[in-house]
């Protein structure tokens, strides 16, 4: 019997007797905790064919020694599209020639830009790893208006490098197009390829959070990151 239709019939039997157990009274105020808006696929995922059992293979590989993620579950209902996008950020995350600092550091703001929580959970702490400093994580990062479009960080919290991508991940993340002034920016100190590379993260987060929200994957979209991640305080 499904829990909630438990709860109904318990306070429903109650009512008739005219008593109010105090477990029964608290049981009734419970919130249900959320879940994403489609099932996950279980774990081991179901494989009909050879070709789906291998995309899961390819999945998991790419995530050892840790399990498969509650992204890889929702994408796994289409084995075709999960191994695609495995492959994809498989090259953005491992393969790209970007430092982590730079390429953590934008995945991070997309997150914010697009309030996507349970991103930022898990990219947050691999930023400060890379060497974003705890302070700019906080008051840069982190802040909720537009990255001003100045050529400094203020206070000198990121590095010229780090200030250009964060300039940079918010315009495009926020409008798409971005100002001639903010790429003479980032083109003056970066590469051809860096340039790329910057521009596929940016564009490969915006798709994965997206993605994260609209379904609510992982169920921590609607919180924050002081919610989400002890260290952001």
């Amino acid at each position: 019997m499904p829990f909630p239709e438990l709860l109904f019939r318990t306070s429903l039997a109650a009512s008739k007797h005219h008593h109010h157990h105090p477990l029964t009274t608290r049981l009734l105020h419970i919130t249900p905790a959320p879940n994403m808006r489609i099932p996950y696929v279980s774990d081991p995922p179901p494989a009909s064919t050879p070709e789906d059992a291998a995309v899961v293979a390819r999945v998991a590989a790419r995530r050892a020694p840790r399990p498969l993620q509650p992204l890889d579950l929702a994408l796994l209902h289409s084995p075709p599209v999960a191994d695609g996008w495995n492959s994809f950020l498989g090259a953005v995350r491992t393969r790209s020639s970007l430092p982590a600092d730079l390429r953590e550091l934008a995945i991070c703001r997309v997150a914010v830009v697009n309030t996507a929580w349970y991103e930022w959970m898990h990219h947050a702490p691999l930023a400060r790893e890379g060497g974003v400093p705890e302070e700019a994580m906080r008051r840069q990062v982190r802040a909720e208006g537009p990255v001003p479009a100045v050529e400094k960080s203020p206070d000198g919290l990121l590095s010229d490098r780090q200030w250009a991508v964060l300039r940079y991940t918010d315009e495009m993340t926020r409008n798409v197009r971005v100002s001639d002034d903010t790429f003479t920016l980032l083109k003056s100190l970066f590469s051809d390829r860096e340039v790329v590379e910057i521009t596929a993260t940016v564009a490969c987060y915006n798709c994965v959070s997206r993605f994260l929200v609209a379904l609510d994957v992982g169920e921590k979209n609607s919180l924050g990151p002081d919610e989400v991640d002890g260290s952001s305080h």
